[in-house]
């Protein structure tokens, strides 16, 4: 702050320095209307000598123009200094409206001095004029020292101080995704790139419907990793908008891949476009704990409230039920109807049957426990309701159309695999959600086990709309197989939303054990914790205070958020806020981007036209050209209930000519 003496001191010199304008003006005004003052016989020949010895030493008066300037340039100064009243009526368009009047009148005047006038007329039009020019050229250089409005005042949302420099290197890796951008910085637009230098520490795509999440950053994903040779695990809600895309792109990047991968599709609404696969193929499952985790998928998925209930007796009982069929299915003839539609057949046979059958292996006696003591104690209500508890959710999944592609070898679920890289999708659909997702949850647990392995190609896992689906284990998979060579890329609108599916604890993990993060347009308590993620910033703030006998500005910093949770809330569409991680060798100094995602609209549209539907993949015609789909699938679901009447028959059948085993069961 300066001090009262030195305020006084610069006042001082601002006087002078005017006083200086103003006597150079009424030099200037003698000079060139001398004439007038010779006339008046005035006794002015000491200032005459005083002003031509002046002159001929500096040139000073060699131009009408030359003492105009200098009387301008001293006014000049002395406004500089001035300490004047603020004024928020002043505006910059009465600024220039007095300059516009003061240079006129000031200095285009020189032709006044050759009008055929009397002398004492030129030099009062004359006077007038420079007099006026001057009074107009002080008063906007008053004006501009009580000006208040400053260039923060301008910024009402106060872009300019949330606005930061972002990254401009392109920074490309065998592995990395890279995404163009467009920013604004002091009011400049700058062009960059987000590098996600290390997908395998996975990423979240957040946003509304309609931000442009999978358009901007998903889409952009899947044919990145595809040009760089990955073998994927693709989710598609809306199936086929995200199979088309790695269907076709895949199709033109082929030489990418050592081993030439093939490209697989699970869907359930048409069995033409599926290919076959078996989720619980006894090949993959080494112990009875692979039959829990398949079942445990599979209930969680047909009763989401059990998310949150996980190791409630009512929620064990039909889970541990479900495993131990899958088991006996698994070691029953070699695992040769070891399929989903199986299990669900033989659960939904006559209780008495099933846990004969079941507890006649000795390897799932102590596995069905909770129900044997309900059976021997005689709890026939509580057995009923355990057993319910299965067979209800369950007999929601049967359908021929599930039963035919769930009982099929076409391919197998190690997606990575060196010799076999696959790119594999799997279609949902909006408004058999319910349903498709309880068989879809039984692959993604499944391939989660199996792409988690050292020595397998890099490969990448994309849910599009995770809290759709129950994924078990990936918050196991996020924390853990970075080293493995396994990216993860989830999308979904809001954490309230995967909080609500996923259970408060499981959702915490995923939020918390990701490292590279795309939000567009978020709103509430997500926006709060994201603005928290970016930190703050160092901000300018002005505040004006306005009293009876003056105004006063003041500028201070403080420490504020980055991104506010409100901008967040705000985003267009294609703009995204969000962070990346960095490798060792890798330095990213700027991690955090707040930017609009460039996508050339017209190369989207150019491929996007010239995209082929996926083919059909099983012909279900005869000979004849007729279409025997629907005859086919329902010969393999008769198939099914039969083959599990055949196992019962021969099973009670085995237990009955064992004298030992029937003796034992029937002390049971």
């Amino acid at each position: 702050m300066q001090s009262e003496d030195d305020l006084r001191g610069l006042a001082k010199v601002m006087d002078f320095m005017r006083a200086i304008s103003i006597v150079l003006v009424l030099i200037h005004i003698y000079w060139y209307c001398h004439a007038y003052f010779v006339s008046m016989n005035y006794n002015i020949t000491i200032i005459d000598k005083i002003l031509i010895n002046f002159h001929n030493n500096t040139g000073l008066f060699n131009h009408n123009i030359i003492t105009k300037l200098f009387a301008v340039l001293f006014l000049a100064l002395s406004c500089l200094g001035t300490k004047g009243v603020k004024n928020q009526k002043v505006t910059w368009s009465k600024i220039i409206l007095f300059l516009v009047l003061g240079i006129l009148f000031f200095f285009i005047n020189w032709w006044m001095l050759d009008l055929m006038l009397p002398i004492a007329s030129k030099a009062v039009l004359y006077t007038s004029a420079i007099t006026t020019g001057y009074l107009f050229l002080l008063l906007s250089g008053v004006l501009i020292s009580r000006l208040i409005k400053l260039n923060m005042m301008d910024d009402v949302f106060n872009i300019e101080n949330e606005s930061f420099m972002q990254e401009m290197r392109f920074m490309d890796n065998e592995y990395a995704v890279n995404l163009p951008t467009r920013f604004w910085y002091r009011k400049k637009q700058y062009n960059g790139w987000i590098n996600v230098v290390n997908p395998f520490r996975a990423t979240i795509v957040l946003g509304t419907p309609g931000s442009g999440k999978s358009y901007a950053v998903i889409n952009n994903y899947i044919k990145q990793q595809i040009e760089k040779g990955f073998s994927m695990y693709i989710y598609d809600y809306k199936f086929p908008d995200l199979s088309e895309i790695a269907y076709n792109h895949l199709m033109n990047h082929t030489q990418a891949y050592p081993v030439k991968p093939t490209f697989y599709v699970i869907n359930f609404d048409d069995p033409r476009k599926s290919h076959r696969c078996n989720p619980i193929n006894p090949a993959f499952m080494t112990d009875i704990s692979d039959a829990y985790e398949s079942a445990y998928t599979i209930m969680l998925n047909l009763n989401r409230s059990w998310i949150q209930k996980q190791g409630d007796f009512f929620v064990e009982s039909p889970i541990i039920l479900l495993a131990a069929i899958i088991w006996f299915l698994k070691i029953y003839e070699g695992g040769k109807y070891c399929t989903f539609p199986h299990a669900i057949e033989f659960l939904n046979k006559k209780y008495a049957d099933t846990f004969t059958i079941l507890t006649s292996y000795p390897e799932l006696e102590n596995y069905l426990s909770p129900f044997m003591d309900a059976w021997e104690g005689g709890a026939q209500d509580q057995l009923q309701g355990q057993i319910a508890s299965a067979k209800i959710p369950l007999s929601r999944m049967i359908s021929p159309a599930l039963y035919w592609v769930m009982t099929g070898d076409d391919f197998t679920l190690d997606i990575n695999n060196p010799k076999e890289p696959k790119v594999l999708v799997v279609g949902n659909n909006p408004d058999r959600q319910n349903i498709y997702s309880a068989a879809l949850g039984l692959y993604n647990s499944r391939i989660v086990k199996l792409i988690n392995k050292k020595g397998k190609l890099k490969s990448s896992v994309i849910i599009d709309e995770l809290p759709t689906i129950y994924f078990r284990g990936l918050d196991n998979l996020i924390a853990t197989a970075r080293s493995n060579k396994v990216a993860v890329c989830l999308g979904f609108q809001d954490y309230s939303q995967l909080t609500r599916d996923y259970g408060d604890k499981e959702s915490k993990v995923i939020q918390n054990t990701v490292g590279n993060i795309f939000a567009g347009q978020v709103v509430g308590e997500t926006a709060k914790v994201l603005s928290e993620r970016f930190g703050k910033i160092l901000q300018k703030r002005q505040s004006m205070t306005i009293n009876r006998q003056d105004k006063s500005t003041s500028i201070s910093t403080q420490l504020d958020s980055l991104i506010p949770a409100s901008k967040i809330a705000n985003l267009s569409q294609g703009m995204f806020v969000g962070a990346v991680s960095d490798n060792f060798d890798e330095r990213i100094e700027q991690k955090i981007f707040h930017c609009e995602i460039v996508v050339d609209n017209e190369k989207v549209k150019r491929e996007t036209a010239r995209y082929e539907q996926i083919p059909e993949i099983v012909n279900f015609r005869d000979v004849d050209g007729n279409d025997r789909m629907k005859e086919q699938i329902q010969l393999n679901y008769d198939r099914i209930k039969q083959d599990v009447k055949d196992i019962v028959n021969s099973e009670m059948e085995r237990i009955k000519n064992d004298p030992e085993l029937t003796h034992l069961i029937q002390q049971k």
